[in-house]
């Protein structure tokens, strides 16, 4: 079975900018490439992904970041979230609570680098501890 993650702004921006391929972050988006894991968006996520990632001061290639998004879009699972009553320190954060709230009863994840952003939930986790979910899952 595959995981469904939402996968946080910070875990792209952090496996893009990685020059360890064995970091957590690198490994959940090459796991996300290789179809292991399916990511989980909408609108609002995939803007901001597209806003971030192709900020100047990061340097990505487009061609690569284009890439990174075109698997998302055709790979991933598009959502329209409902609203939930969860105030979050960062209202940008909002749209990725909002979806993994919506699919966290299909197994979702919300996988990020700030934990401390969210509501703690046993299905908010970090870049490494997403690896040890799929791992013990066998997946």
């Amino acid at each position: 079975m595959k995981c469904l993650a939402v996968i946080d702004t910070n875990i792209l921006v952090s496996a893009l900018i990685s020059p360890h391929p064995n970091a957590a972050t690198v490994q959940v988006v090459s796991k996300m490439i290789l179809g292991e894991i399916t990511p989980v968006y909408c609108k609002e996520i995939l803007a901001e992904y597209r806003e971030v990632l192709g900020r100047r001061k990061f340097h990505f290639p487009k061609d690569v970041v284009e890439q990174m998004l075109a698997v998302i879009e055709r790979y991933g699972l598009y959502v329209t979230p409902g609203q939930t009553q969860v105030h979050l320190p960062d209202e940008k954060d909002l749209p990725f609570y909002n979806v993994v709230w919506e699919k966290h009863g299909d197994g979702a994840y919300l996988v990020t680098g700030n934990l401390k952003h969210f509501p703690t939930e046993p299905f908010i986790v970090t870049a490494r501890q997403l690896l040890g979910i799929i791992e013990k899952s066998g997946s």
